[in-house]
């Protein structure tokens, strides 16, 4: 995607040109894709959310991604909720924090004092002094919510946001107002109705860990990615996973598509010559079954035919998943040459934004041809919302067959899921059921359960798990 300062274009996340529109990136490609290119030229901007959410962070990282030696200055004003030097220690630990800029043309003030003594009515000539003598392009305050506290009345806030916009706007200064401010706080308080954009910046806490969102409730005059998207605190600011969503256009499925060896002979030949190209399947299956290592047969055909492969696992950790490997006759180390990439995430840690985000990005920029999901009902445990994981398979189940490429998706069906599996079987082109019976021997056996738009056997076959892999007979 393309963006740029606000001295050039930018190209929107429809894909527009937004020339009429200057736009101020953010240090992050991510958030600047959200934002349909980054922030506005010359707009009031508020960054809302509890204390600890990432607000300072965000627009810390604006401004040094927007700071030049020589340029027009960015002014950074603190008021009552932190002391400035201990802003700026704190500021220190961030890889993007850079010691020369500050003083010029980065200026830190803290005008807490001031308003203590003085109250709300000092602001504007405050600003106006600091906009004649400095010239700042970007103006942050951190945090405005405290000068609202300060007001004495309503109308004196209103006086003040109206002297403060049009002051901002007559010297082309591009304005963030930092504040703790909540969903009924934003519906009522009259910064809000100046504001050019709004994002909101929020905790969602899940038993032993907090999920991090932000979301887009205001851009004028511009197109952006609406929804929650997640993000995380990182040593470089704040690393945000975008929502998925389909592919502008949906594949469009070909009556005569070729079929391609799912590396397990006796399979291919159920589906009538393998699996159809750019279609997904789900493999289910009890523990036990063979799902993994069916899986790990189909890239490793994949790898054999020269093809990128990834694979997305949460149980086995990358030692035992290479033992597995190795037990089908494969070196890891040469398969890695040779295109095949293994992610691994521990199932206490996932966070769905996160991997799903990673997968599309391996599917996107290496080309990958053959991928592997192990398993969705991790996936379905990590999740706070079930419908949120259902619309993000789809998205990805969709933006694989949009790039021609199979995928292949494991579900335990021991795991219930509270009924999600009968919503993920509708977006599966394929179905294949893998089962163990124990009526006084053990058998496993394979059924294809759904086969899109393709001729397949309907009949039970048997299937074992030999050093080969699994055979179906």
């Amino acid at each position: 995607m393309s963006t740029s300062t606000s001295r050039g274009t930018a190209t929107t996340a429809a894909g527009t040109d937004a020339r009429a529109l200057p736009r101020l990136e953010t240090g992050n490609p991510h958030l600047d894709l959200i934002l349909g290119g980054g922030f506005p030229g010359n707009s009031i901007n508020i960054i809302m959310g509890e204390p600890g959410s990432g607000k300072t962070i965000l627009a810390e990282r604006l401004v040094f991604q927007n700071a030049r030696p020589g340029d027009r200055s960015i002014l950074y004003l603190t008021t009552l909720s932190e002391p400035l030097d201990k802003v700026v220690r704190y500021l220190q630990q961030f890889s993007f924090f850079d010691e020369a800029l500050l003083g010029n043309p980065i200026l830190y003030d803290s005008i807490g004092d001031a308003l203590v003594e003085q109250g709300v009515s000092m602001l504007v000539p405050r600003l106006k002094e600091a906009i004649t003598r400095d010239k700042p392009k970007i103006i942050v305050i951190d945090s405005f919510k405290a000068i609202h506290d300060l007001g004495a009345s309503l109308p004196e806030m209103r006086r003040t946001l109206y002297a403060m916009a049009g002051l901002l706007t007559a010297y082309e200064t591009t304005a963030f107002l930092i504040g703790e401010y909540g969903a009924a706080e934003a519906a009522h308080y009259p910064e809000f109705a100046i504001a050019d954009s709004i994002i909101e910046l929020a905790r969602n806490k899940t038993g032993t860990r907090d999920e991090r969102y932000l979301r887009i409730l205001k851009l004028r005059g511009s197109a952006y990615r609406e929804g929650l998207h997640a993000f995380r605190v990182s040593p470089d600011g704040l690393e945000v996973f975008p929502r998925l969503v389909s592919p502008q256009l949906p594949p469009s499925y070909r009556l005569q598509v070729e079929r391609v060896s799912t590396g397990v002979d006796g399979l291919d030949r159920m589906l009538g010559g393998g699996l159809p190209q750019g279609r997904s399947t789900f493999l289910l299956g009890p523990t036990g079954s063979g799902k993994t290592t069916l899986a790990l047969q189909f890239v490793l055909e994949g790898v054999r035919r020269g093809e990128k492969c990834l694979y997305v696992n949460f149980e086995e950790n990358p030692s035992q998943l290479a033992q597995q490997m190795a037990s089908l006759g494969a070196n890891p180390e040469e398969l890695a040459k040779k295109g095949l990439q293994v992610v691994y995430r521990s199932p206490v840690e996932l966070q769905i934004d996160s991997i799903i985000s990673e997968v599309f990005r391996a599917v996107s920029e290496r080309g990958v041809r053959r991928a592997v999901i192990d398993g969705v009902g991790d996936l379905l445990v990590a999740a706070s919302d079930a419908q949120r994981l259902h619309d993000y398979l789809y998205a990805l189940a969709q933006h694989f067959a949009a790039r021609d490429a199979l995928a292949i998706f494991t579900y335990e069906t021991t795991q219930d899921g509270g009924g999600l599996w009968a919503r993920l079987s509708a977006l599966a082109d394929n179905i294949i059921r893998l089962d163990v019976e124990t009526d006084g021997k053990v058998r496993r056996t394979i059924r294809i359960v759904k086969a899109r738009g393709v001729d397949h056997k309907l009949d039970t076959g048997e299937d074992r798990i030999t050093r080969a892999g699994v055979q179906v007979g």
